[in-house]
């Protein structure tokens, strides 16, 4: 039996999610859940009521990157909502790649998840309009794309340094295609 109101129950989940973006981006995949449950200031049997798994608290944290990545591409139907939209999907990259590594470690249990074909669908037509606009390469693919987002994932989990991380996304984007790598907009 639960004991959050509705109304604390949505704070608490709220509160779990920040601190599970701090702590796994502070201290990597392996951090502890307690540790989550103690920086939000409930108690872990608040955190398993809202987040059974890691992957639980992973696909939620997915989810709210959906939500921004879907906002993005609903109020921009011009040929720069491309960029803006892949910017902000390779920061996600960065700043949750611990969350990924999560996914990616549980890619061998039945999840029903549909991400990768959701993203699909987000990028396919602002790539089309950014390419007749001739801001980025005509021949580039989404599945290019997708390629690309796993290849900045590996050069970011294999820095030794984690605030180098950003940078390094940056360097391994420059060296495809400057205009995919980001900057001030």
């Amino acid at each position: 039996m639960s004991t959050e109101s509705p109304s604390s129950a949505a704070e608490n989940r709220e509160a779990l999610l920040a601190s599970a973006r701090r702590l796994f981006a502070a201290r990597g995949y392996h951090v502890a859940l307690s540790a989550i449950a103690r920086d939000a200031g409930v108690g872990q049997g608040s955190l398993y009521r809202h987040f059974p798994t890691r992957l639980d608290l992973a696909l939620a944290i997915f989810e709210e990157n959906f939500t921004v990545l879907e906002r993005i591409a609903a109020s921009d139907p011009g040929p720069g909502c491309f960029l803006r939209l892949w910017r902000r999907l390779i920061g996600f990259t960065v700043e949750s790649t611990a969350f990924v590594e999560t996914a990616v470690d549980a890619r061998r249990q039945p999840v029903d998840y549909r991400g990768p074909e959701r993203l699909v669908g987000l990028l396919s037509g602002p790539l089309a309009r950014a390419q007749e606009a001739g801001l980025v390469d005509p021949a580039l693919t989404v599945g290019d794309l997708m390629l690309l987002q796993r290849m900045v994932y590996g050069a970011i989990v294999t820095e030794v340094d984690p605030a180098a991380a950003s940078a390094v996304a940056v360097r391994a984007l420059e060296l495809v295609d400057e205009r995919l790598a980001w900057g001030e907009d």
